[in-house]
């Protein structure tokens, strides 16, 4: 069988809370390998809820849907402080990314607490700017950023991670609305250990299964090496 936009393969998936220190509880959902335990974590940290960004947004989901089965890769996603989806809304509201950083903190406090193993962050968009700003903690193995803007996140956090000294990954699109891949090559020189990777003829939304297929692969390249490349049929 072909793997199509639509596929979802078997998991161990499970609706989840997050509590955050401020008081509020946060909606989400963890998939977890149907056999054995998993090699790696991706939190999900999704693009801005305030331009329909949410856990279930596109490249988040099929993540949550191929990756438990095909890389033994746990998948956590989850709804931000104020956003809403099929799962339901995270309680509170929208805070620009500044109180989000407890959001953040509560995904990776679960993580801990469920000995969920070699934690990644995984941000897309807005969620990049979390894992920049919010995402130096020891229990982070590394980052992956999709479609990063460099707009909340500034120079400053560019210089925490760079000092951080973990692993970051940014997948760029050619046609990006905010940042594109030259000059993202010259924003990123600031971390030392960064690697941006510029993805032909995609656009900020990854739409198209051809560029998911990119996305995935490049995750899986980091945080599972063994299981690269993903196969395309099962």
């Amino acid at each position: 069988m072909e793997i199509r936009a639509s596929t979802v393969l078997p998991a161990v998936r499970e609706d989840i809370e997050l509590h955050t220190a401020d008081g509020l509880t946060l909606v989400g959902e963890l998939a977890l390998p149907a056999e054995g335990r998993p090699v790696a974590t991706l939190i999900c940290l999704h693009p801005l809820p305030t331009a329909e960004g949410m856990m279930d947004s596109h490249v988040l989901r099929k993540a949550s849907y191929r990756l438990p089965a095909l890389a033994g890769v746990a998948v956590l996603r989850f709804n931000t402080r104020g956003t809403a989806s099929a799962r339901g809304r995270s309680e509170g509201k929208f805070e620009e990314g500044e109180g989000e950083r407890f959001d953040v903190a509560a995904a990776l406090e679960y993580a801990e607490f469920h000995d969920l193993p070699n934690p990644w962050l995984l941000g897309w968009s807005f969620g990049t700017e979390l894992a920049l700003k919010w995402g130096h903690d020891p229990l982070v193995h590394g980052a992956i950023l999709l479609s990063p803007p460099l707009k909340r996140a500034q120079d400053a956090d560019l210089a925490a991670w760079a000092e951080f000294g973990r692993p970051l990954v940014a997948l760029v699109p050619e046609f990006d609305d905010y940042l594109r891949p030259e000059e993202a090559r010259r924003r990123f020189a600031a971390v030392p250990q960064a690697e941006v990777v510029a993805v032909d003829g995609a656009k900020h939304l990854w739409v198209g299964e051809p560029y998911v297929r990119i996305v995935l692969n490049e995750i899986v390249r980091r945080v599972n090496p063994a299981a690269h490349p993903l196969p395309t049929e099962v």
